[in-house]
């Protein structure tokens, strides 16, 4: 019998020790991203003032732009973000916005005049002037349900969105912070648009089967480029930078918008007295398909970082 007692004992020690390491394991305790609202949900919530949607109806220029927009937790008024889409982009990086959200901003996503379902004729140009309508918007106080801290108004944009949001940041002195995913430099099409509309041919017939995109064409697009020229040149909006936080960040697999692009941007605001300039390379596609959790973590720390 007490031969049976020690066995079983010592089978009980035997499997506790093959049982330690997978208790040390840091995999059976908590993560060291425990809490992190990129990636997980908020563990309480304010149940007077939730998280929510909002659908919106956007003026501009007496075209109704669609939208909606995420409200952070709590009362605020919250700093709220501008997140801009590309072109014509099925893209909307619309996970990027829910980790915003959850990292305490709001986030207003609309599609620009004449692009998916908005009123109005879509161009370039157009699309610079639907930020600023945005940014009136959200600073009309007959807005203030949405709880927006109109002082701190971040534009976040990818691709042409990227673009949109450079040009609409520069000329807009209460926006402090723009960040640009992969941002399109127009000005470097139009360029040769005005040089060589030629060689945009590609980009012409591409722009030719964007059905989404009322009444814009490819030779309406490579006719704005050339009339456009150097003022859509982001390299030369630079002085307008100053005294603003820029992100920039680059994919060095991208095919749409080469990772030059975003070198040049970058030698361009660095040089450049008063930008207090932010920049990321990843080896990442034009959509960062392989990166979307760090994609979002370093736009959420760097919001809270340098633009609250």
């Amino acid at each position: 019998m007490g031969r049976k007692k020690t066995v079983r004992s010592a089978i009980i020690a035997a499997a506790l020790l093959m049982l330690a390491p997978l208790v040390a394991s840091p995999l059976m305790t908590a993560p060291a991203w425990a809490g992190d609202p990129v990636i997980e949900d908020p563990a309480k919530i304010d149940p007077n003032y939730p998280p929510a949607v909002r659908e919106l109806r956007i003026n501009s220029d007496g075209a109704t732009m669609y939208g909606h927009i995420y409200l952070a937790d709590g009362a605020g008024p919250h700093p709220t973000v501008v997140l801009l889409h590309g072109f014509p982009r099925f893209e909307k990086n619309l996970d990027i916005a829910q980790a915003i959200r959850r990292s305490g901003w709001n986030v207003l996503f609309f599609h620009y005049r004449g692009a998916w379902g908005s009123e109005g004729v879509f161009s370039f140009s157009n699309g610079i002037e639907d930020v600023a309508a945005a940014l009136a918007f959200l600073r009309d106080p007959e807005n203030a349900m949405l709880r927006v801290d109109a002082s701190r108004i971040a534009l976040i944009g990818h691709s042409m969105g990227g673009f949109m949001a450079l040009q609409g940041g520069a000329v807009d002195a209460g926006v402090k912070c723009i960040a640009g995913i992969a941002a399109a430099n127009l000005g470097d099409r139009a360029l040769i648009a005005e040089a060589s509309p030629e060689a945009l041919e590609g980009f012409k017939k591409y722009s030719d089967t964007l059905g989404m995109l009322n009444g814009f064409s490819g030779d309406s697009a490579i006719a704005e480029l050339a009339a456009a020229g150097a003022s859509f040149d982001l390299r030369q909006l630079a002085p307008r930078l100053a005294g603003k936080s820029i992100f920039l960040i680059g994919g060095e697999r991208d095919q749409a918008v080469d990772i030059s692009v975003f070198e040049s941007l970058v030698q361009a605001y660095k040089t450049t007295l008063g930008i207090d300039l932010a920049e990321l390379r990843l080896d990442a596609d034009h959509s960062f398909s392989w990166h979307r959790i760090r994609l979002s973590g370093e736009l959420a720390g760097w919001l809270n970082q340098s633009c609250r």
